[in-house]
């Protein structure tokens, strides 16, 4: 059997690029009239739903591999084609988890926290915070809704709140002390101020 040429591979680096290039190359194609430029379109839509119902039949037959499928949707390019075509098989609050729990580490070598809260009626609410002030808190806030939003692209919304702050802790000393009785002597003081009254009338 003859030997298998090598296939050249792109790495994310050169993915991205080309991705871009594609973008600005069919907005191009968009704004040029003539037969030519809406059968390129054709044709790129059509190659689109191809590449579309063949992912698609990926995605059945890892259906029943867990580890498979998470491999798939671990890896970036894959993840993007797969929600272009709404055929993740992830539902949506588990891909919004997934953004979080991948940016947690990120946020904490930059002194945030970050936690879901929940999503509801396609809005995601993300607990965010930093312990500096200041201008890099608006740019954690859009690096967050960046990311969210590349894992869950139907999402209308994504609410990017600060927790509450925790009660103060209660002196443990203020728990044996009566509140009606704070004005009032203490027992010695009482004690030597019943001497002295009962010397005095003697």
């Amino acid at each position: 059997m003859a030997d298998q040429p090598d296939v050249q591979r792109l790495d994310d680096g050169a993915v991205e690029p080309r991705l871009a290039h594609l973008d600005a190359v069919l907005a191009q194609l968009e704004q040029t009239p003539g037969r030519t430029a809406e059968l390129a379109l054709d044709a790129v839509e059509i190659l689109t739903e191809v590449y579309g119902e063949a992912l698609a039949r990926v995605i059945d037959l890892a259906a029943g591999s867990p580890r498979v499928l998470d491999r798939l949707t671990d890896d970036e390019l894959l993840r993007h084609l797969l929600l272009l075509h709404r055929i993740h098989p992830d539902p949506l609050d588990r891909r919004v988890a997934r953004a979080v729990d991948d940016l947690r580490p990120q946020l904490r070598t930059q002194g945030a926290e970050i936690a879901l809260v929940g999503v509801q009626d396609e809005v995601a609410r993300i607990s965010l915070s930093a312990s500096s002030c200041g201008g890099g808190g608006a740019a954690l806030r859009d690096q967050v809704r960046e990311l969210v939003l590349t894992f869950a692209p139907e999402l209308s919304g994504v609410d990017v709140v600060t927790p509450a702050p925790a009660p103060a802790l209660i002196p443990v000393a203020t728990l044996w002390q009566r509140p009606d009785r704070t004005d009032e002597p203490s027992t010695n003081e009482g004690r030597a101020a019943g001497s002295l009254a009962v010397g005095g009338t003697t």
